[in-house]
């Protein structure tokens, strides 16, 4: 198979073969405190649904205080256990901040940190709260600062569990093979609207995959374990934006039930083999896939790090 970055990846991973890893296989959660962002719905919601089921303690995170509700009275009918609300908003630093302290006051040790929540091709002229891209500042931006703010925790963590790891998932897409980082486009500015929707989504999971890296390389040797997944094509409501006759036809070709979505980071995220994975890119179903070039770039991961902590570190000034 071709690894080279491109439509070919994309293609072959959107047909991948029956997966020999599934949720039953996952082993005891017990004793493991799991935060997934966006798990109210989609994967997220999946994704928390089999880390109840397996014994873990897990915080949702949300936007909606009224959705995440809803959730997690689903979750509890389903489950017999019952997630815990984290208000979070991605798109907003102060949020993040805000749910940071939140979390860390009621827990001293995190073990399992799924960067689940993303948006997908909404309208260009839509922007985070501090003037990102929309995409960009909640798939990247946003995911960046609120790990870098648990890590504390994540550290602690590591420290308590037998494998001695801490893991932090982050959910990427096919779409980072089409990706291409453009700093010019990172916040409102004449060259970001002049690319299209699609093209700044792709470039936020390109940064997903770079950051992951990132993570393992500056964390890997104090017990983190950082992975990146392409979790396939996937019906979820990730694909609101999509016209509706395009995503007919996705949902028709393409697209596979939820379940199949989580099934990658579940693996990364507690199966014992993944251990193996650090700094890696994880594809359909649970496998070992190479990622857009740009992603084993040290350069590039360091000058994309030095970036999105200049921004953090800025925003803190103004606070």
């Amino acid at each position: 198979m071709k690894t080279d970055s491109g439509t070919w990846p994309v293609f072959v991973q959107s047909f991948p073969p029956k997966p020999e890893f599934t949720a039953d296989k996952i082993p005891d959660q017990s004793g493991r405190v799991v935060l997934v962002t966006g798990g109210n719905t989609g994967i997220g919601y999946e994704t928390t649904k089999q880390m109840l089921k397996h014994n873990a303690k897990v915080y949702l995170a949300a936007r909606s205080q009224e959705k995440a509700e809803a959730a997690i009275a689903s979750l509890k009918e389903e489950t017999g256990w019952e997630a815990i609300f984290l208000q979070l908003d991605l798109a907003s630093l102060a949020s993040i901040k805000a749910a940071s302290q939140e979390f860390l006051s009621k827990e001293p040790e995190l073990h399992v940190l799924f960067c689940n929540a993303g948006v997908m091709w909404p309208p260009v002229d839509l922007l985070a709260t501090d003037g990102y891209d929309l995409q960009f500042g909640t798939n990247v931006i946003g995911h960046f600062y609120l790990t870098e703010l648990l890590m504390p925790a994540l550290l602690t963590g590591a420290k308590t569990v037998p494998d001695g790891r801490a893991r932090v998932i982050t959910t990427s897409s096919s779409g980072a093979y089409l990706g291409a980082l453009n700093y010019s486009t990172f916040k409102d500015t004449p060259e970001r609207k002049k690319l299209s929707k699609e093209t700044l989504y792709n470039q936020s999971k390109l940064a997903n995959c770079v950051v992951a890296r990132e993570v393992a390389k500056r964390y890997g040797d104090q017990g983190i374990l950082s992975i990146s997944v392409n979790p396939g094509n996937i019906q979820t409501d990730l694909q609101r934006h999509v016209p509706r006759v395009v995503r007919a036809v996705m949902n028709t070709i393409l697209l596979k039930p939820v379940q199949y979505g989580a099934l990658t980071q579940l693996f990364a995220g507690t199966m014992p083999e993944a251990l193996n994975y650090n700094g890696e890119f994880l594809i359909p179903w649970a496998r070992l896939g190479k990622p857009h070039p740009d992603v084993l770039n040290d350069e590039i991961g360091k000058r994309m790090w030095d970036w999105l902590a200049g921004e953090v570190r800025a925003f803190e000034a103004r606070q």
